[in-house]
């Protein structure tokens, strides 16, 4: 057996053995020079980054090529995601100083021209699909949020969120902590009141109870929306009636 056949046949048996790794699902994978491949399309966020982290702990894997798409819950052509993404940003209230661009094949076309003190500058591109976000804000809590917004519209199958910080910000546990509770306060569909959040490092913590498997699973996809988050350890019980 070769190297190559070695590594994918130890990434395949650990990629199904996650617990979430969906029935019949086809990931397609490939190992050249120390990089995976991984392509195929999962039911959600969380099931996408439990497998891309599975994959990545293989020791000789270096690098992973993202290819793992999220099924949409609506299906939408490229020009209707860009022009759903592109209201999202431009009525967030913390980006209302950041000049907001889409990009049609090779053309940028201004969406909102700001103040000629503006803070930043967002780039939306989509393809099959993936939304692309690049260009440079004053903060990480705007990538952040910017990313997450992107994830909510619902044609969405992955977020690349190529955004810079400028000038440059030291991240923090509090950072990323302070991120996932914007995001939930933010979701209509998630009572942030009754969800706690805890960091350590890139990982997150959810506690506390919410009234339906839904809402608890909203609250984990949001975190795991989050950019920088590397995994989610979702303990938020169900309990009917809970408020």
């Amino acid at each position: 057996m070769s190297e190559r056949e070695r590594v994918l046949d130890e990434v395949r048996a650990a990629v199904h053995s996650e617990p979430r790794f969906p029935a019949g699902a086809a990931i397609d994978l490939d190992f050249a020079d120390g990089t995976l491949t991984v392509v195929g399309e999962v039911p959600n966020v969380a099931v996408k980054k439990r497998l891309l982290s599975c994959a990545a702990a293989h020791p000789d894997v270096a690098g992973i090529i993202d290819r793992l798409r999220v099924a949409p819950a609506t299906v939408m052509g490229d020009k209707e995601i860009r022009d759903h993404v592109r209201d999202a940003l431009m009525n967030e209230p913390a980006l209302s100083e950041a000049a907001i661009l889409t990009k049609v094949g090779d053309d940028l076309v201004p969406a909102r021209r700001p103040p000629a003190a503006h803070r930043g500058v967002i780039t939306i591109a989509v393809d099959d699909g993936v939304v692309t976000l690049d260009g440079d804000v004053p903060g990480l809590a705007q990538k952040r949020l910017a990313g997450v917004l992107a994830w909510w519209v619902p044609g969405s199958r992955d977020v690349v969120n190529g955004l810079g910080v400028l000038p440059a910000e030291e991240d923090t546990y509090g950072e990323i902590a302070d991120a996932v509770r914007t995001a939930l306060e933010k979701d209509p569909f998630v009572d942030a009141s009754q969800v706690r959040v805890a960091v350590k490092g890139a990982a997150v913590t959810l506690t506390g109870i919410v009234p339906t498997e839904s809402e608890r699973d909203m609250a984990e996809f949001d975190a795991w929306y989050v950019f920088g988050v590397d995994s989610v350890d979702n303990q938020i019980a169900v309990r009917a009636g809970a408020s």
